[in-house]
């Protein structure tokens, strides 16, 4: 069964953790709360990728949660909110940017990935982009369909954001950020034949990179966000509002940026109306000076440290043909909690 289905309201792309049985019951799209009207019928029609989506959008929560390992929100989720993130997200942050390109892009990724793989009869691999072959090598295997994938995040992400306010645009806006990451990181991927490895022949197809990457990549653009202002138009359909980059004499913010223009809290201290859990017994790195270090971490308040036995293979001696034996040692290691 799917993961729960959307932020809520406005948030469009994040499942929760109640669903985790993915693909060994029926699904029910009925069943899924948070799910708009398009959305609904994009789940009835397209039935048997929607494990996939929702595989998708928990790969985007626990990239969020590695890039985020060492800041003051850490991209924490609530098991018994539809609002999984709870109200972080409310707010038009950089935080919401984030997510917002990440679970997208994990949609795209997971669709592409389980289509390549041959898990749907709706899809399979791509045709389209091959070309002709370069010097030494011809295509062969699966290369992957990404063009499919991203057109699936695409129908059903953006559903909800089909109103005419800031906050829509902002989050089409990141969502394709997300999307088209997963575009600029398409590679040819070669494997070598012949007779031990002389890679006499090889062939290469079209695949996407590991997913760190695409998290690493949208982490940066996350550190570099352009803030943004609302403005308001009067069109035929009434009042629109649109975004315009904030400083003028910065370089405005292409598709591949991610953008924002509410300002974060610092997430020091727990606040249940921003939902921020605060730093406390958080661990810490007390010989970084950076954001994980136990100064900025910690907000300033100091930091606890305690000792900690753990046990590990140690002395571990290769044998000749084929295993290796360890024992195990008890070391001792220092742990740094915040205040």
């Amino acid at each position: 069964m799917l993961y729960h289905c959307f932020l809520s309201a406005c948030r469009s792309l994040a499942l929760g953790q109640q669903y985790t049985s993915l693909g060994s019951q029926p699904l029910l799209c009925g069943s899924i709360p948070g799910l708009v009207p398009k959305q609904l019928r994009f789940c009835r029609n397209y039935i048997e990728i929607m494990p996939s989506v929702a595989e998708g959008v928990k790969l985007g929560i626990q990239e969020c949660q590695h890039q985020f390992r060492g800041r003051r929100w850490n991209c924490t989720t609530i098991d018994d909110s539809l609002a999984i993130f709870g109200p972080v997200l409310d707010k038009a942050t950089r935080e919401s940017a984030f997510v917002h390109a990440i679970a997208s892009a994990g949609v795209a990724f997971a669709v592409t990935r389980s289509c390549a793989e041959g898990t749907s009869t709706i899809c399979g691999c791509d045709s389209h982009h091959k070309g002709p072959p370069g010097e030494g090598w011809k295509w062969g295997g699966c290369s992957e369909d990404a063009d499919f994938g991203v057109l699936v995040s695409r129908e059903f992400a953006d559903a909800r954001e089909n109103r005419p306010d800031a906050r829509s645009a902002m989050n089409k806006h990141n969502n394709e950020a997300g999307r088209t990451t997963i575009l600029d990181h398409m590679h040819l991927k070669c494997k070598c034949h012949g007779l031990s490895g002389s890679c006499e022949v090889k062939t290469c197809w079209w695949a996407q990179p590991d997913f760190r990457a695409i998290g690493d990549f949208l982490k940066d653009k996350y550190d570099s966000a352009s803030e943004m202002v609302v403005e308001k138009h009067r069109e035929s359909r009434g009042w629109v509002e649109t975004l315009r980059a904030k400083y003028a004499l910065f370089k405005p913010p292409t598709e591949r940026d991610l953008v924002y223009y509410e300002n974060s809290p610092n997430f020091c201290e727990p606040n249940p109306e921003t939902g921020s859990f605060g730093t406390r017994d958080r661990t810490c790195n007390v010989t970084s000076h950076g954001i994980d270090g136990c100064d900025l971490l910690c907000c300033g308040r100091g930091h606890n440290t305690r000792t900690e036995k753990r046990k590990e293979k140690c002395h571990c001696i290769f044998h000749w043909c084929c295993y290796v034996s360890c024992q195990e040692c008890i070391r001792i290691y220092d742990v740094h909690t915040c205040k």
